[in-house]
């Protein structure tokens, strides 16, 4: 069953506990340990190849979509919490797969903190990004995400879970000793930017679930791309 697939397990493992090692090290060694995440990220492809071969036009799609949701966050970045990637790497998901979703949102975290700076949180934000992607691809067969309502309301509760993932880094940085008052200031404090994140999945999904998806299935069905 896809719920229980090794290798994405396996990954997901590697990655919480690489968020862990971040909160111990906090501003040291986040480009090295970013780097082992991505690798971590790419486990599901590498074992993949024992079971098939994988095309290069496949790794090239990922690559394309990882770039394509790296570069949507630039011309957002006056506009604090609206962030397209989530949008891309849940349409990519629903149409390739969670392998394919987890590797895209961990990438392109990555590879768009190139521009916008890398730091202790990058980590962070591929596990929120891969997660997100990792669970649309998880639930795109089930009832719920196949309609169009229940796609939105998938990307609107991911605008709130990818900013409660991101708090919990700000509170284990933070120089107080913690506290549920800090928990509670953190949690109010972040509020209105991922309400904002969580109306941005809405809008963009919206706009892109029909003909983008379209045209990512076209691709998937006539080349054979990322078949589970």
């Amino acid at each position: 069953m896809v719920w229980f697939r090794a290798p994405l397990l396996i990954a997901l493992g590697l990655f919480v506990a690489g968020i862990a090692l971040t909160a111990a090290l906090k501003d040291r060694h986040y480009v090295l340990l970013s780097l082992v995440l991505l690798l971590a990220a790419l486990l599901p492809l590498f074992l993949r190849l024992e079971r098939r071969q994988l095309e290069s036009r496949e790794l090239v799609l990922l690559a394309v979509l990882s770039a394509i949701a790296a570069v949507s966050r630039i011309p957002f970045a006056a506009l604090p919490g609206v962030k397209p990637v989530s949008a891309v790497v849940i349409l990519s998901a629903y149409v390739f797969g969670a392998e394919a979703g987890f590797v895209i949102g961990a990438v392109a975290a990555l590879v768009s903190n190139i521009y916008f700076g890398q730091g202790p949180w990058t980590p962070w934000q591929m596990f929120a990004w891969g997660m997100t992607g990792l669970t649309a691809g998880w639930l795109r067969n089930t009832r719920w995400m196949r309609s169009r309502t229940g796609l939105l309301i998938f990307g609107f509760i991911w605008g709130f879970l990818f900013g409660w993932i991101m708090n919990v880094w700000v509170i284990i940085s933070l120089p107080d000793a913690f506290s549920w008052g800090l928990v509670a200031a953190t949690y109010g404090a972040g509020f209105y930017f991922d309400l904002a994140h969580a109306l941005s999945n809405v809008f963009f999904l919206a706009i892109l679930a029909g003909g983008w998806t379209k045209v990512l299935e076209r691709f998937r069905k006539k080349y054979g791309l990322l078949q589970e």
